[in-house]
């Protein structure tokens, strides 16, 4: 369910508590808005997990591209000694 539909079914159910007796509607209007609450920080830690997410492929990009920078250093630095030791 995307977030426009939640929002309408919830709306058409806050219409539809207001319709029943009042002994049931505070505690029904209640839940209600708990579950908005709720919704609502649902949707801050998805929000929140997909920026984690995203930092973290952006850190191990970083990462692969230091690994191959040092391994082409390091292929570099063992030919300059194997030229050393050869001429040596």
């Amino acid at each position: 369910m995307d977030e426009s539909t939640f929002q309408k079914k919830l709306a058409e159910l806050v219409q539809e508590i207001g319709n029943i007796p009042e002994e049931d509607r505070v505690r029904l209007q209640t839940l209600a808005a708990e579950t908005r609450q709720r919704h609502e920080k649902l949707k801050q830690t998805v929000s929140g997990l997909q920026d984690s997410i995203d930092y973290l492929r952006l850190s191990i990009k970083y990462l692969l591209f230091d690994l191959e920078a040092t391994r082409r250093e390091n292929g570099y630095l063992r030919k300059m000694l194997e030229e050393q030791s050869g001429n040596g």
